[in-house]
């Protein structure tokens, strides 16, 4: 008992000497090393917004293959509520305003239109077959 007391001791000695240690450094020489981190770990929003579809891409793959065939039918049901979403999306990328419209927003509307026909599309599609599949399972009079 008493080695885990000189254990916690030396922790609590070495906290209070980094707490000394860091309210010594000067304000300015903390808020320069912030600006000079945040600066180099700086990253292309491009990049970072394609990391995370790749990473989307992948729980996705595992996801739907880890579960279950019984469980299939509710995963679908799910997969087209969320496909609503992208709905919601597309139809704020289609509703840009005309001012933007005029630099370029243009291309803004194409895009949104194309995937508000798609993910209806995809909507409409996942409902029949979820219906289909739920009417597997019905018995028969």
């Amino acid at each position: 008992m008493s080695s885990l007391n000189d254990v916690i001791q030396s922790v609590q000695d070495k906290l209070a000497e980094a707490q000394s240690h860091l309210s010594n450094i000067p304000a300015e020489q903390l808020e320069a090393a912030a600006t000079a981190t945040g600066q180099a770990a700086g990253i292309d929003p491009t990049v970072l917004r394609f990391a995370v579809f790749v990473m989307a891409i992948f729980v996705g793959y595992y996801v739907v293959w880890s579960v279950t065939p019984a469980l299939h039918t509710p995963l679908m049901a799910v997969t087209n509520a969320i496909s609503s979403v992208i709905v919601v999306g597309a139809l704020l990328a289609t509703g840009v305003s005309i001012e933007e419209a005029s630099s370029g927003g243009w291309t803004a509307r194409i895009f949104g239109f194309l995937a508000l026909i798609l993910a209806s599309v995809n909507i409409f599609g996942g409902f029949l077959v979820t219906q289909r599949m739920l009417a597997m399972y019905k018995k028969k009079d």
